[in-house]
């Protein structure tokens, strides 16, 4: 019979602990690289790597060698660096979609940003607000402020869709605003797979809203040779 005692397996299992590390290490490294420079991450986007306790090991170690950044609680990045400016902020909507999976809720682009996404406007806010189904509330990150602002479940039933972006930049805008130059800004952005899902989306929106979108969710006419 082969008996073995602790101080002939203390070696290969401290082994086996170390490659297990290492492998998660290397795994969560793949995927950050894979994902690119300004990717904003959470613990919660490794977690089919391994164990809690193991992610957040492994978060610390690639924060300490320099290869991420730390932004808040749970929060990450790859950060972009700049030859002149150094480390680069990461963007709002960077920022907005790590919170969808760190805080598992729901959030739409909206106000001077979501006219800005759309090229609406050239404002650049400073404090950039989305509309959530969650709980109001600020995130600072930097000299950047998000804030998350509790609504409707109406506003909330486009939230994450183009229609969504729409109907929260043209509210912002106002009427009396929508021109010509502002339809033909908006064609830009509809592609062909998308017109369907705005037209089902134009019964959440203002009357005036929809009245305005519903003719883009035409097919565009083919043009003669």
């Amino acid at each position: 019979m082969l008996v073995l005692t602790g101080k002939d397996t203390t070696f290969p299992v401290k082994n086996n602990v170390a490659r297990h590390a290492q492998s998660i290490d290397l795994s969560i490294r793949s995927r950050i690289f894979g994902n690119g420079k300004g990717w904003v991450f959470t613990p919660k986007h490794f977690k089919d790597l391994g164990s809690d306790a193991a992610i957040d090991s492994a978060l610390r170690r690639l924060r300490a060698d320099g290869t991420i950044r730390k932004l808040g609680r749970g929060l990450y990045d790859y950060p972009i660096s700049d030859p002149v400016l150094g480390l680069v902020a990461p963007s709002a909507d960077a920022i907005a979609r790590a919170l969808v999976v760190r805080d598992a809720i729901r959030l739409q682009p909206s106000g001077a940003y979501a006219a800005n996404q759309l090229g609406l406007s050239e404002q650049v806010p400073s404090r950039v607000v989305f509309l959530t189904d969650g709980p109001a509330r600020k995130v600072k990150i930097g000299k950047r402020e998000i804030i998350l602002q509790r609504t409707t479940p109406r506003n909330m039933a486009t939230a994450g869709r183009k229609s969504g972006t729409f109907i929260q930049a043209l509210r912002y805008l106002g009427q009396d605003q929508v021109n010509d130059q502002v339809i033909s800004q908006l064609r830009r952005h509809i592609a062909d797979q998308d017109r369907a899902a705005l037209r089902k989306d134009l019964v959440h929106a203002p009357a005036w809203i929809a009245d305005l979108l519903r003719p883009l969710t035409e097919p565009v006419p083919a043009t003669l040779p």
